[in-house]
């Protein structure tokens, strides 16, 4: 690492380093000679004149690239297609006059950050099973705890933990369906030529048209997939672009709604991340308990949101057969957003596997709102008693203003039950019953166990081989 330039701390700091290998220049390069491998062999099965010794001189350097003298062909050259062409052609002088034969850049370009999507994608659906997996195991194991509920931020009826816990992992398997898809979706380029009308090919074989069909799904087939694009310009259309990023933005939306609930949860006392031994809150105030991690990947999930409207862009203004204005925009963000979902979904891992949870913090909490939860319960109480429906509505509306006003003016605590207790209306009514928290949350426990039997398992039963593996501590 050097400290006098800056270096991007989504490598240094955040990401994992096989998402980072996925983007390094060694892991492009060599795709590219891959691919002018792959080309080569399908033109001397098609019966161009490529012996069977160039081929074997490509297979044996094919990751051994001299970047230094790459680097200086780029400078020179202003093209960085040609200035590996140059730099393998110079390594291998034989190979030289097949290197890149009757291809575009975009042949190697844009083939190979599709593979390098592709392996970005299922390093993407592997971290999210597996905290599919781990929040799957907090929700069974707190199935039937007892919470207050929230909508607008406000106390509502109460749910219990694991239900709250299913609400996100089932995010994730929206999320799992949309990669899962791209993955599914996801087509090689192939070889179509400069402005896609594949005219150099046809006419390196002599106006053989069934011969360049052939070429394209040889190549398609040498590496690794199933399905082409039908047409193309110069390059892919960067809709797919625009539709992998969508996938990645819908994970960060994820993360970040599950990141807040986490910080507020913490904020209440009520469950937090996990935490380090020695690790600092504050530089100043030692006693801090701050919710890094979860903050974290709020943070790294709205970046990586942010992208989504650079990619549409881009895909918006390429004029006809293609424009260059998209290549660096999609060099930084394609990779930057794959690195920050990556980061994200460790960052929730790490989170999920070691969730702190206060019982007794939780019921404390859930008892100060539960007499007005309690409300239509004990309205219905004293219907059944004999009274007037309408004379306990009102009865319990005044006494809920008069309580609430003494949690809110005087900070006391809330007294409601104690107020009703001495209304004659609920006299032979054993309002104490009504406050068992288990009475208002429902089928909570029952969802858990269905949405676990019924959602998780089929998924952990289709990627066992990718679960089990522990969560990885976070690197700084």
């Amino acid at each position: 690492m050097s400290h006098d330039i800056y270096e991007n701390p989504l490598i240094t700091r955040y990401a994992s380093r096989e998402m980072a290998g996925v983007w390094s220049a060694q892991k492009k390069h060599s795709t590219w000679r891959r691919l002018w491998l792959a080309l080569a062999e399908s033109q001397q099965e098609l019966g161009l004149n490529i012996s069977d010794e160039q081929l074997n001189q490509m297979r044996e350097t094919v990751d051994a690239i001299d970047f230094d003298r790459a680097a200086e062909f780029e400078l020179e050259r202003r093209h960085d297609v040609m200035a590996h062409v140059e730099t393998w052609g110079e390594q291998c002088p034989d190979v030289k006059p097949i290197i890149h034969l009757g291809a575009t850049s975009c042949y190697v370009t844009d083939n190979s950050e599709i593979i390098q999507i592709r392996e970005s994608l299922l390093l993407v659906r592997r971290r999210l099973v597996q905290v599919i997996d781990q929040l799957a195991t907090f929700a069974a194991e707190y199935r039937s705890l007892p919470c207050l509920g929230f909508t607008h931020l406000q106390a509502a009826q109460p749910t219990t933990v694991g239900k709250r816990a299913t609400l996100w992992c089932w995010d994730l398997l929206l999320d799992l369906e949309e990669i899962e898809h791209r993955l599914e979706s996801l087509r090689f380029r192939g070889v179509k030529g400069t402005t896609g009308t594949q005219a150099t090919f046809l006419s390196l074989f002599d106006g053989d048209h069934g011969k360049v069909e052939q070429l394209d799904q040889l190549v398609t087939q040498k590496m690794g997939f199933a399905s082409r694009h039908a047409v193309t310009g110069q390059t892919y259309s960067r809709k797919v672009d625009s539709q992998v990023m969508s996938a990645l933005s819908g994970i960060g939306q994820t993360c970040h709604k599950a990141g807040n609930d986490i910080r507020i949860l913490q904020h209440r006392k009520e469950i937090e991340e996990p935490k380090g031994k020695r690790q600092i809150g504050s530089s100043a105030m030692a006693y801090k308990r701050n919710p890094m991690r979860s903050e974290r990947m709020c943070a790294l999930a709205r970046f990586a949101m942010g992208q989504q409207a650079a990619t549409d862009a881009t895909m918006a203004t390429q004029w006809m057969e293609r424009t260059l204005d998209d290549s660096a925009i999609r060099r930084l963000g394609l990779p930057q957003a794959f690195l920050a979902i990556d980061a994200c979904l460790i960052i929730y891992r790490n989170i999920s596997d070691g969730m702190v949870v206060y019982p007794n913090t939780i019921a404390a909490r859930l008892h100060e709102e539960l007499p007005f939860m309690a409300t239509e319960e004990i309205m219905m109480a004293g219907v059944k008693a004999g009274g007037d429906r309408q004379d306990l509505h009102e009865s319990i509306r005044e006494h809920s203003v008069e309580a609430a006003a003494e949690v809110k003016e005087r900070a006391k605590p809330n007294d409601l039950i104690e107020r009703l207790q001495n209304d004659s209306l609920y006299e032979g009514i054993d309002l104490a019953s009504t406050l068992d928290p288990m009475k208002y949350i429902g089928r909570a426990p029952e969802q858990v166990d269905e949405f676990i039997a019924q959602v998780v398992a089929p998924v952990r039963e289709r990627y066992s081989e990718e679960l089990g593996e522990a969560a990885e501590d976070l690197r700084v």
